[in-house]
């Protein structure tokens, strides 16, 4: 792998990552765990060196594979809602992420949780993941290239779930290993725009609720390299 430059210079630096938190905290983002993170985390190494220059803006860019980074705002919402809702006094400790993409959301959650368990479908888009958050030197996630549909049943129950891509339903394995009086956080919806939903679940019952609109790639079946 080549050398990856983790400090950033000029659009790719600290301050300009510092800019960037100051317009989330602008726009609702309140938890100031999650914007640590954000400022903490450089997003330029998780994007293609082309469009490094572009990784402080909120907007979402591609990462080949018809698939994107999302929006810093996204991804720190949708942080936010996995941290606030998570079982137990401490919030969630194990989360499982399905929809690894760049890995940028992955190592959010990494510094924020005790564990993260990740999942991508295209094996190619997992790997450039883990060279990247193994040069962050994060060593609290676990890799697994497999369909997300499924979940990861043999590390179930989950005290938070959060899905990177969009349905018109949660997939029934993937809501069985919430734990209970945990969380999942998913886009739910038709087109192009879903519903960014936060779903808590009691017993088996579900309290729902609608924290966003958002655009999301679709949640596909199967593998690829």
């Amino acid at each position: 792998m080549t050398q990856i430059d983790l400090e950033g210079v000029g659009m790719t630096s600290r301050r300009t990552r510092n800019r960037l938190v100051a317009r989330l905290r602008k726009a609702g983002i309140a938890d100031e765990r999650v914007l640590d993170a954000i400022a903490s985390v450089p997003r330029h190494i998780f994007v293609d060196e082309a469009l490094a220059h572009r990784a402080y803006e909120d907007s979402a860019l591609p990462i080949g594979h018809g698939q994107t980074i999302s929006q810093p705002y996204v991804v720190a919402a949708m942080t936010a809602a996995v941290l606030g809702k998570g079982s137990g006094n401490g919030g969630p400790r194990r989360v499982l992420e399905i929809g690894t993409g760049c890995g940028y959301q992955t190592a959010i959650l990494a510094t924020l949780v005790e564990r993260v368990f990740t999942m991508e479908r295209i094996g190619s888009l997992l790997e450039r993941a883990r060279d990247r958050l193994g040069a962050l030197g994060i060593r609290n996630v676990r890799f697994r290239h497999a369909d997300g549909n499924g979940g990861w049943r043999e590390e179930a129950p989950f005290d938070a779930i959060l899905v990177t891509a969009g349905a018109t339903h949660v997939p029934d394995a993937v809501m069985e290993q919430v734990a209970d009086g945990a969380t999942l956080v998913m886009p739910v919806g038709n087109g192009d725009v879903q519903e960014l939903k936060r779903l808590e679940r009691m017993g088996d019952a579900w309290r729902q609720e609608t924290l966003e609109h958002v655009r999301f790639v679709p949640m596909l079946r199967g593998v690829q390299a």
